[in-house]
C-alpha cells in the first residue's frame, strides 16, 4: 500500500510579464493545464487540492475537466509564501532575495508550512493518490523536508509550471522522491518557469 503525492506548480498566468502576483492563466498556461490534465487522467486520485489563487484554481479544473469524479477543493495551506528568511547556513548569494521580504511574511510563511506538512506529508492507509497544485516554493518546501534537507535548501529547487513532481512513501519507510519536476508531457515551448541559468 503506497501514499503518493503528486506536486504540480500552476500554469504560466496572463500577467505575470506584467508583474502581477495573480490572474487567470495565458494561453500557454491553458495549454500547459491541458497537457497535464492529459498526464494525469490515467492515475485513480482521490482528492485534488489547490492554492486559493486564481492561477492554481485555474489549473486544478482543467485536471477537473478530465477527472471528473474528483472535485477540486482550495487550501489556505497551499499559498504562495517565503517558509524561511536568512538561516546561518543560507549561502550569502541568496541574501539579496530576502531584501523586500518582511519579518511577519517569514514568519506567516513558516507558520503555513509546519501546519502543510502536519497535514499533507502524514501517512495515510490504504492506496492514496493526492494531486496537490501549488507554488515554486511550496514544492520546494516539500521536497526539502521528504529528504530531510537543510531549510535554506528549498531555495534551491525549482519547478517549471505544470511540471510533476512525485512523493510516495509505503507502510513503514520514509517518503521517497518519484520524480522531480518531470517535464515529459510538455513540448519545449510550454516548458516555462524556470530561472535563466547562465550559458556554460
Amino acid at each position: 500500500m503506497t501514499h503518493y503525492l503528486y506536486l504540480v506548480r500552476h500554469g504560466e498566468h496572463q500577467h505575470a510579464e506584467h508583474g502581477l502576483v495573480d490572474g487567470p492563466l495565458s494561453p500557454r498556461g491553458r495549454r500547459q493545464a491541458a497537457a497535464l490534465a492529459d498526464r494525469l487522467s490515467g492515475v485513480p486520485l482521490s482528492a485534488v487540492r489547490h492554492s486559493p489563487l486564481e492561477r492554481a484554481a485555474e489549473t486544478a479544473r482543467a485536471v477537473a475537466d478530465r477527472l471528473p469524479s474528483v472535485s477540486p477543493e482550495p487550501s489556505a495551506l497551499l499559498f504562495d509564501c517565503i517558509p524561511t528568511g536568512m538561516t546561518p547556513e543560507t549561502p550569502a548569494a541568496f541574501e539579496p532575495f530576502f531584501g523586500g521580504v518582511t519579518e511577519d511574511e517569514i514568519e506567516a510563511g513558516s507558520a503555513q508550512m509546519a501546519d502543510a506538512v502536519a497535514e499533507f506529508l502524514v501517512r495515510k492507509s490504504g492506496d492514496v493518490h493526492e494531486l496537490l497544485i501549488t507554488h515554486n516554493a511550496v514544492i520546494a518546501w516539500f521536497v526539502r523536508e521528504a529528504l530531510d534537507m537543510p531549510e535554506w535548501r528549498w531555495m534551491t529547487l525549482n519547478q517549471a509550471h505544470c511540471g510533476l513532481t512525485v512523493l510516495a512513501q509505503k507502510n513503514g519507510r520514509p517518503w521517497t522522491l518519484v520524480t522531480h519536476n518531470d517535464l515529459g508531457h510538455l513540448p519545449f515551448e510550454l516548458r516555462t518557469g524556470l530561472p535563466e541559468l547562465p550559458p556554460v
